[in-house]
């Protein structure tokens, strides 16, 4: 019985390997350090709102949302200039940079910008240290499930219309988590409603990885549409594609990349599918327009 050794890989092989994972390294460590610097950016001028001495002196995180100009966009075009109360022109230029942006880059915003998402990355990071089970809904049911995200802002966008106001601040747990009046200014009386939708958005977000991403955010809906026309877009060679699967594994918001010419446009370009895709070239970015997918 001979014993035949598994070959040693050679210098080559050895340099590309290291090249790879330095790669993914980088990738990982540039996406996280963006997203912490936009979270602490956003906490530092929700701190400097409430300390204050003049009220009005430093904007909120409302002028600084760019969903905030798709709420008024409608009554500064239909009313010659005016905005819905605490939204700016801030809102709007926010938005339009969001919008040539997603047109470019896709959802990249919502992987690499967003301090929500940044927040539900580490809920994520917390599940897997905890030891704690993913919840996973059956794809059929995650399919209609995404459909959420449009129909929260069609209700937004409806209520906003009809009242003059930002109707959904009292309910977006986003504004409720960093908006920092829990810290400042508490109050359960007042509030609950806002706590208690935050609570139960962060505690699912705990559970299902990125539920809010993918189930109700409804700027993640506008950038959905949007991202359709994007020109960036992950692109997959059939004919590299051995059909592992692995660049579904890392994925967020747990999409069909395996099976897909070009991946969804609710890709939030973390590029975790490209790092994972043990064929390089196989998964791309690629610079090509599309209207489909």
């Amino acid at each position: 019985m001979t014993l035949k050794l598994a070959p040693v890989p050679g210098p080559a092989a050895r340099s590309n390997a290291q090249a790879y994972r330095r790669r993914i390294w980088l990738t990982r460590a540039a996406r996280r350090l963006t997203q912490f610097a936009f979270l602490a950016f956003i906490v530092y001028a929700a701190v400097a709102h409430h300390l204050a001495a003049v009220d009005g002196a430093t904007a909120s995180i409302d002028a600084l949302c760019p969903f905030g100009g798709v709420e008024t966009l409608w009554r500064y075009v239909s009313s010659s200039g005016q905005y819905v109360p605490k939204t700016h022109l801030s809102n709007l230029v926010l938005l339009g940079g969001l919008a040539l942006g997603t047109l470019l880059a896709g959802g990249a915003f919502c992987g690499w910008v967003c301090p929500f998402g940044a927040v539900q990355d580490a809920l994520g990071w917390l599940r897997r240290r905890l030891g704690l089970h993913e919840f996973r809904p059956p794809a059929a049911v995650d399919r209609v499930l995404r459909y959420g995200r449009f129909l929260v802002l069609g209700l937004i966008l409806y209520q906003t219309i009809a009242s003059v106001k930002l109707w959904f601040a009292d309910f977006d747990p986003y504004r409720t988590l960093f908006g920092l009046d829990w810290l400042f200014e508490f109050n359960l009386a007042e509030h609950w409603i806002s706590y208690a939708i935050a609570g139960v958005v962060l505690g699912g977000s705990l559970l299902v990885e990125r539920a809010w991403c993918r189930y109700a955010c409804p700027l993640g809906g506008v950038i959905s549409l949007l991202g359709r026309f994007s020109l960036l877009r992950i692109r997959r060679d059939e004919a590299g594609c051995k059909g592992c699967s692995l660049c579904e594994r890392p994925c967020p918001v747990r999409l069909n990349v395996a099976s897909a010419r070009v991946v969804s446009s609710n890709c939030i370009g973390c590029l975790d599918c490209v790092e994972a895709c043990p064929r390089p070239g196989t998964l791309e970015v690629r610079l090509q327009p599309t209207l489909k997918a």
